[in-house]
């Protein structure tokens, strides 16, 4: 790996526990409490847009892992969940924002992530999930898929960011939540429970999912626009192709 490559990591890591750490300010999920409010997560999606995958992934595992040892203190919660949830996140997103999607590549990720609508909705039904839950992971979800069509509609450019936003964090809050799930089977959350029912995967997977997104697709255009009009270097070679 490269010098340049091991500071700007260094540099995302710091920024993205700095600014977890003060935006966190004690809320916490308002049902089985341990996962953060985040809007820190912009920050690694920026670096890794403009500098790759690498820098982008593990940059978000140390900085994840920092802040979580600031706010909770509990290493193995944040090695078996935190950690590989924000490097997969990231990775995923870092590296299909960087690409040009075809028409195919952006059909079979859009399904994939409006799928999961028939998945929360079997969830409802199944009574595995409370109507507030419901619904608002269902509109998020709705709301998401629309911004970014319309925004890859009205600028094409963004559209493979917003397509990896939606299906990065989809994944990262996923294994968010059945993993705090699982580890809550065998030890002590920091919010001193333990054993929860299924139930509490996917609220924590809809709490992080649904106040995460936003941050993402509204902030992440505007902040690499002018990250491109400032540094022209840092545009990915797809950004240079794509229409504007």
């Amino acid at each position: 790996m490269k010098t340049n490559d091991l500071i700007l990591i260094a540099m995302n890591a710091a920024l993205y526990a700095a600014f977890g750490y003060m935006t966190s300010l004690g809320i916490f999920a308002p049902i089985f409490g341990v996962v953060r409010f985040w809007p820190s997560v912009i920050v690694p999606a920026v670096f890794g847009v403009l500098f790759g995958p690498k820098v982008g992934a593990i940059g978000a595992a140390l900085g994840i892992f920092v802040s979580d040892m600031a706010i909770h203190g509990n290493a193995l919660l944040s090695l078996s969940v935190g950690v590989p949830s924000n490097f997969i996140a990231f990775y995923i997103l870092s590296y299909l924002a960087r690409k040009r999607l075809n028409k195919r590549e952006i059909t079979f990720f859009l399904a994939s992530i409006s799928s999961t609508i028939l998945l929360v909705v079997y969830l409802y039904f199944a009574s595995l999930m409370d109507f507030v839950v419901f619904t608002l992971f269902l509109t998020i979800d709705i709301v998401s898929v629309l911004i970014v069509v319309f925004l890859g509609y009205i600028k094409p450019r963004w559209l493979s960011y917003g397509i990896a936003s939606l299906l990065g964090l989809l994944i990262g809050s996923t294994i968010i939540g059945f993993g705090v799930w699982i580890f809550s089977q065998f030890f002590i959350l920091p919010s001193g429970e333990m054993a929860l029912p299924l139930y509490a995967a996917f609220v924590w997977l809809t709490w992080t999912f649904s106040t995460e997104i936003p941050f993402l697709i509204m902030l992440g255009p505007p902040i690499l626009e002018a990250c491109f009009l400032a540094f022209p270097s840092m545009k990915p070679e797809s950004y240079r192709r794509e229409k504007q």
